[in-house]
């Protein structure tokens, strides 16, 4: 018998009441509100708090989620789950002035931890999966101190997590590809094994030959038929250059839509006309661009959207050694890159819900995706009010569901306030 859900009275983006039919991991039907009748015997609804509080969600035939809002589940498009310190003792922050030096602070934190990637990465991973994360774009290390050991712990974890979190692995070079001789070689191979996309770094910056590096990472694509995403946080008119050569890159082997620069802090330290007309060429050659919202120069967002590119986001580094910060949230980097954008009104709000969700999914190639028929029912249920509310404050009643399973449930029901304090606020009306 095909596994069946019903999520009653729902809300969904454009503020509409509806009720989805769930079968066999996929959404059979979005109606009107009521327009579903529970006729089946022994078949009830229990309200939304109820299912959550009791910690059965997963074996219910239907939940009643009075209205509340119901969203495709998050997408992270940018992590690093190999290099997280989640699940180890915390580690103090040493800071570097250049990426080189932080590179080097990084390698030699990484030969002091006690707990494994497999640890590490999982710890992070269950925090992704209960704030509501469906798919994970992680970048892996690959380098020739570690050769592929990161890979393999995050292949064996892909393959664990398979009903629970899409995974996709990025085969990274954290240490640059000509500046460590050895590294193409594993990069091919660590492609070989089942990494899903070739990954990039600071072409010129970095690696000191923007188009010898380039032409290593797109012949890699085009010989094992994957993507591209190449982290860039060169400014100037050096990144202008190498967006130029990024987009030739792409339209020569083919690779519209499957193709990210990720971060392009150069777009921020250009003029807003200078990166209209990269966002134009990027739209043009199918190459996204990728933001955490970081604290310093960061893309026009809204205008590089005008211009078609599409724009997306992912968490970046979550406590590591480049950065301290960060709990698994995308609903919270939404939040920062709105909250860095200026963003206000409603529409722009929405804007930043986007690239968590709908862009970010183009980017990656999750598809078919949504709320709709004929999706996998990989879906996030919040207790908030609009899209825009969902980014602006922190919902804290979250139903994750996967393949059209409940795969996590977190409530504020926890989270208690003394009487004394009860009694000094004002009664609810």
């Amino acid at each position: 018998m095909p596994r069946s859900l019903l999520l009653l009275d729902g809300s969904l983006p454009d503020g509409s009441r509806a009720d989805l039919t769930i079968t066999d991991g996929c959404i059979a039907s979005v109606s009107p509100a009521s327009a579903v009748t529970i006729e089946a015997p022994g078949v009830s609804s229990r309200r939304f708090a109820a299912a959550l509080q009791e910690g059965s969600a997963s074996e219910l035939p239907a939940i009643d989620l009075e209205g509340r809002l119901v969203l495709p589940a998050l997408v992270n498009g940018h992590a690093h789950l190999d290099k997280t310190f989640a699940g180890s003792p915390w580690q103090p922050h040493r800071p570097g002035s250049t990426v080189r030096e932080r590179v080097a602070a990084e390698r030699a934190i990484r030969d002091e931890l006690s707990a494994s990637v497999t640890e590490r990465a999982s710890a992070l991973a269950a925090a992704m999966i209960g704030f509501g994360t469906g798919t994970v774009r992680t970048h892996v290390d690959i380098d020739t101190a570690i050769g592929l050991s990161s890979l393999d712990a995050l292949l064996e974890l892909r393959g664990e997590l398979r009903e629970v979190l899409g995974v996709q692995i990025v085969a990274f070079p954290q240490s640059g590809i000509l500046a460590s001789p050895g590294v193409g070689r594993l990069l091919a191979e660590a492609l070989a094994a089942g990494a899903d996309v070739i990954g990039g770094l600071d072409p010129a910056g970095f690696d000191d030959d923007a188009e010898r590096h380039l032409g290593i990472v797109f012949a890699l694509a085009a010989d094992h038929g994957v993507g591209v995403d190449i982290h860039l946080h060169d400014l100037g008119e050096s990144a202008v250059r190498q967006y130029a050569l990024i987009a030739a890159k792409t339209r020569e082997i083919g690779l519209h839509g499957r193709v990210t620069v990720s971060h392009a802090y150069g777009l921020g330290s250009i003029s807003t006309e200078a990166a209209r007309r990269v966002g134009a060429e990027f739209a043009d050659a199918g190459v996204a661009i990728m933001t955490n919202g970081p604290a310093g120069p960061m893309p026009p967002v809204l205008a590089l959207r005008e211009e078609g590119a599409v724009v997306f986001s992912g968490s970046d580094n979550i406590r590591d050694a480049w950065w301290p910060f960060g709990d698994g949230d995308m609903l919270s980097v939404a939040r920062q890159v709105a909250y860095q954008s200026n963003f206000r009104t409603d529409g722009e709000l929405a804007v930043a819900l986007d690239m968590v969700t709908g862009a970010a999914a183009q980017a990656l190639g999750v598809g078919p995706y949504g709320v709709m028929p004929g999706a996998p029912a990989d879906l996030l249920v919040l207790d908030s009010p609009s899209p825009a509310a969902a980014v602006a404050a922190n919902p804290s009643d979250r139903l994750v569901l996967h393949g059209g399973r409940v795969v996590a449930a977190q409530t504020s029901a926890s989270h208690r306030l003394a009487p004394r304090t009860l009694g000094a606020l004002a009664a609810r009306p």
